[in-house]
């Protein structure tokens, strides 16, 4: 037979309400009993009754986790790093795909709220309208999503489409183009607007190319379209598409980089797999899923379900929540899919010429940690920008 809080207590010598409040709320309990309790438990194989606990506290201590697309490499290190920090704090995940679709989402979250303490969406294609009106329902937590009046984990997605731009121009491109994402995506949104701006400081064209599926299929289907612009270097929406991309570039006799340089977003594990290596802006999705979740716990005394009468819940909120957003850095990794581009190729015979010259400088030094400048002629060759 199982063993209850009562044997637990017996064991301990500690009335029950102390039992129940070791696993409830420990850091109301004495250190010393609190050590002793849970011994006890731990040697008659007591573990507590969730739902149980959930009646007398008001709190499920389970967090719902809704995915734009499980099938995208780009959630699984988000998912491995929420569910580490929620277990870590006592509490589970619940984890549920949309396949892209904004109703689903609104459907999940209406399911979940009474089952969870709160919710963490993840790249959401619902409006702001109705993500604040669900916020009502149950405490939200948005991922890769700024939602006025509500806590936010934001990868700064700008900054890496910058730094895109700025590689690929410094490398002589003139005529570039943007594979888009999906419609409704606040990501895409943030890709275009920063692509935009740094392809019109470096005096640059832009074509934008779009919305797409977030997907390989969607790369592959835009290859033709890529061509017909006349860019010579292409930012995708995430690696996915750049990955789809190389391989429709491909089956149409084109080369990259030799031909036409590529750019993906998020550094997937498949970026380094393929053939040329994808050079690509790394987002930091296990450290927004783990800033999620302590976001969405660090008010749970301020802002918490407690149990009304009856079992209800009821919901109280924290001013400090509302003003809660953290946005986290991107980087460019270049890798071997970007090479120099005509504006750069049009200049090497000269600069050769001018090499051999009596007394004619040496070559441009690389640069810091032995990557070259991309500005530079000398820096523009493939094999220089591997990483």
């Amino acid at each position: 037979m199982p063993a209850t809080i009562r044997d637990v207590a017996r064991a301990s010598g500690v009335h029950i309400s102390t039992v129940s409040r070791t696993f409830s709320a420990p850091h109301l309990v004495n250190p010393e009993t609190r050590n002793r309790v849970l011994a006890c438990a731990e040697h008659l194989g007591y573990r507590p009754n969730r739902a149980a606990r959930a009646l007398i506290t008001g709190r499920t201590h389970n967090i719902g986790l809704i995915i734009a697309d499980i099938a995208n490499p780009f959630f699984p290190p988000l998912i491995k790093a929420a569910e580490s920090q929620a277990r870590q704090r006592d509490y589970h995940i619940f984890i549920a795909d949309t396949n892209e679709d904004p109703a689903a989402e609104e459907d999940l979250v209406h399911a979940l709220a009474k089952q969870v303490d709160g919710v963490l969406l993840c790249s959401p294609r619902m409006s702001n309208s109705l993500i604040e009106q669900l916020s009502r329902e149950v405490p939200l937590v948005v991922i890769n999503r700024q939602v006025t009046g509500l806590p936010a984990v934001v990868m700064d997605v700008g900054q890496g489409a910058r730094l895109a731009v700025e590689h690929l121009t410094g490398l002589g491109h003139r005529e570039l183009a943007l594979l888009g994402g999906p419609r409704g995506s606040w990501t895409n949104r943030e890709i275009r607007r920063a692509a935009t701006t740094a392809a019109r400081a470096a005096d640059a064209s832009l074509t934008v190319l779009g919305p797409n599926p977030p997907t390989e299929g969607g790369g592959i289907a835009m290859a033709e379209q890529v061509r017909r612009t006349g860019a010579t270097a292409v930012l995708a929406y995430n690696d996915l598409m750049a990955i789809g991309l190389m391989e429709g570039l491909d089956s149409l006799g084109l080369r990259v980089p030799q031909d036409i340089s590529v750019v993906g977003i998020d550094d997937i594990a498949l970026s380094r797999l393929t053939r040329p290596k994808l050079t690509t802006v790394a987002t930091p999705t296990a450290a927004a899923g783990r800033t999620a979740v302590d976001m969405l716990l660090q008010h749970d005394g301020s802002s918490s379900a407690r149990a009304g009468r009856g079992g209800g819940r009821t919901t109280t909120t924290d001013d400090r929540r509302t003003t809660a957003q953290v946005t986290l850095q991107t980087e460019l990794v270049i890798r071997d899919s970007t090479g120099v581009g005509p504006a750069a190729s049009a200049v090497r015979p000269a600069a050769a010429a001018a090499a051999d010259r009596p007394g004619a400088a040496p070559p441009a030094d690389p640069g810091p940690h032995g990557h070259p400048d991309p500005g530079s002629a000398t820096a523009a060759t493939p094999e220089s920008v591997a990483s």
